[in-house]
């Protein structure tokens, strides 16, 4: 079955659920693509499960998209080993109850990926019975892939380059990032050097002053020279 014919067969499945079909991506890499409303989400799956025209055998991942004032996007991705067709299944969430059915005595792979997106996100998954934490610490407070999430690397530390919504009212582009421990243009001294002038500089933009020429101890008399006189030393 091409993409359309899969998407066109998952939503005459769900024809009491308003869904829609549409194809993403491209040549081989499209895919069939199914919106459906979030109380049909588990009718979804069972259907692209149990259908043998369908036959989606396979759970391959499922996660979420936070769409801030939308919502969120719970995304599972499912796959026919028989006859080598994928789905892609969609269901909008709202943000102030974001709950949806668990899919887990469907795909019971789908266990680790309802803890996770639980974790990251914040969504429900009623009839999951251990939505217990499973990358960060338990006591670790609030959902680190919503967008609203403030990471505290950028509360302890300026962060370099382009700001998140709300950081700054500047905007724009990237500065210039320096490996760590390396000080700026400057910092170890007024003197500009210019590039491979003994020292470590950066031209006209300064850098480090160049080292002191290390002096030498004078030789004695004598020794060291070459005979004045034509014979060996």
């Amino acid at each position: 079955m091409t993409p359309e014919e899969v998407g066109q067969r998952l939503v005459a499945l769900l024809a009491p659920v308003e869904a829609t079909a549409t194809v993403s991506g491209g040549q081989a890499h499209s895919r069939a693509t199914v919106d459906v409303p979030a109380q049909g989400w588990r009718a979804a799956l069972l259907a692209a499960r149990d259908d043998a025209e369908l036959a989606c055998d396979y759970f391959d991942w499922l996660s979420a998209v936070d769409e801030l004032a939308d919502g969120f996007d719970v995304v599972a991705h499912l796959w026919s080993t028989r006859h080598r067709h994928g789905v892609l299944l969609r269901a909008r969430i709202p943000r102030e109850t974001p709950t949806v059915e668990s899919v887990v005595d469907v795909f019971p792979g789908a266990a680790w990926h309802e803890r996770e997106t639980h974790e990251m996100f914040g969504i429900d998954f009623a009839g999951h019975a251990d939505l217990r934490p499973l990358l960060l610490p338990p006591e670790f407070e609030g959902h680190p892939l919503r967008k609203e999430f403030v990471l505290a690397s950028r509360v302890a530390k300026p962060w370099p380059g382009a700001k998140e919504p709300g950081e700054s009212e500047a905007g724009g582009g990237r500065r210039p990032i320096r490996p760590p421990g390396v000080p700026a243009p400057g910092e170890w001294g007024t003197t500009p050097t210019p590039a491979g002038a003994g020292g470590v500089g950066e031209g006209p933009r300064g850098g480090v002053p160049a080292r002191p020429a290390r002096e030498r101890p004078a030789r004695p008399a004598g020794e060291g020279s070459a005979p004045t006189d034509g014979g060996t030393p």
